[in-house]
């Protein structure tokens, strides 16, 4: 690896850094324009950050090293998800470690963690939490893999560098696959991410909350980690819906000045995503959790449906 690579991939780091809560304050912001409301300001995330950093950290008698430890890990798991998915460019040196089961074992290893550490200090809301979070994610992961196996098929690996390559560089072809898999991509996301309808990101109301559950014993720097985690972790998720569905104008070289260039379009495509999952909230009502398993069964099934599709199309076309 050479000076320029590291410096360019630092520099793609510090974008996903930087960019995370922006993003989150940037849907934040359209929710309350789409309700009449003033909104706290897409900055917003970053004074959150700073107030919590400048705080002490106050524990339970009965947290135990893993307590503290599982901010550092789940912050250290969304940042690297962040860094390796290719969206300014292709030819960084962690580029090449963004396989799409990598990815999705990254996801489980915070989830694993976030859940044993609300488990730990051994709250109710803590355990109904981690309950509620292990039974989302067992539910969203095979529906992840299945779109990010549909997107594998069509670049015959399942590299993301790969994935963008080959899109990036043969002519423009709409894939009734790809079709089905954003759709389901999109159902996802939302449970994934504890947006509305599968969980609500404002609320504090114990019998109906997943993500505040899990965080709701830590405070000062660990708290902060961890919503900084979730920002990272809502980047990451849009970061993989631009690669595999919207991976023009990602750079397929490695220097300063190329991301500099790739930079713009990479902030536009997060403009559009947040503007969609701010629609979808608005015009939609958080269900109740009974119903999650119908919700993100639909998303498998479109996904393998994507599958299916372009298996059957290519069997038809040979």
């Amino acid at each position: 690896m050479t000076l320029s690579q590291f410096l360019s991939q630092l520099f793609a780091t510090a974008v996903s850094l930087l960019l995370a809560p922006l993003m989150l304050g940037w849907v934040v912001q359209l929710r309350a324009w789409l309700q009449n409301r003033r909104g706290p300001g897409i900055f917003q995330p970053y004074r959150t950050l700073h107030k919590l950093f400048n705080k002490d950290s106050v524990m339970a008698g009965t947290a135990s090293p893993l307590f503290r430890f599982a901010p550092y890990l789940i912050f250290g798991c969304m940042l690297l998800a962040s860094a390796i998915v290719p969206t300014l460019s292709t030819d960084l040196p962690l580029a090449k470690a963004a396989d799409a089961i990598a990815l999705v074992g990254l996801f489980a290893l915070a989830r694993i963690f976030i859940s044993l550490a609300a488990m730990d200090v051994g709250t109710a809301f803590g355990t109904l939490g981690a309950r509620r979070e292990m039974f989302v994610g067992f539910l969203a992961e095979p529906a992840l893999l299945m779109v990010l196996f549909t997107s594998s098929l069509i670049a015959h690996s399942t590299s993301l560098k790969t994935i963008v390559i080959t899109q990036t560089h043969k002519s423009f072809t709409i894939h009734p696959s790809l079709i089905f898999a954003a759709f389901a991509f999109i159902l996802i996301f939302l449970a994934e991410n504890a947006r509305i309808p599968v969980d609500n990101p404002s609320t504090h109301l114990e019998l109906t909350m997943i993500h505040e559950a899990l965080i709701l014993e830590y405070s000062g720097r660990h708290l902060a980690l961890l919503e900084w985690a979730s920002a990272l972790k809502l980047l990451a998720y849009s970061s993989i819906g631009i690669v595999l569905f919207l991976p023009w104008g990602i750079s397929t070289k490695g220097s300063i000045l190329s991301l500099l260039y790739a930079l713009p379009i990479f902030i536009l495509k997060l403009l559009i995503f947040g503007i969609v999952i701010a629609l979808i909230e608005t015009f939609s009502a958080k269900m109740r959790i009974f119903r999650v398993p119908e919700f993100l069964t639909i998303a498998f099934l479109l996904a393998v449906i994507g599958m299916l599709t372009y298996i059957l199309l290519g069997v038809k076309a040979s």
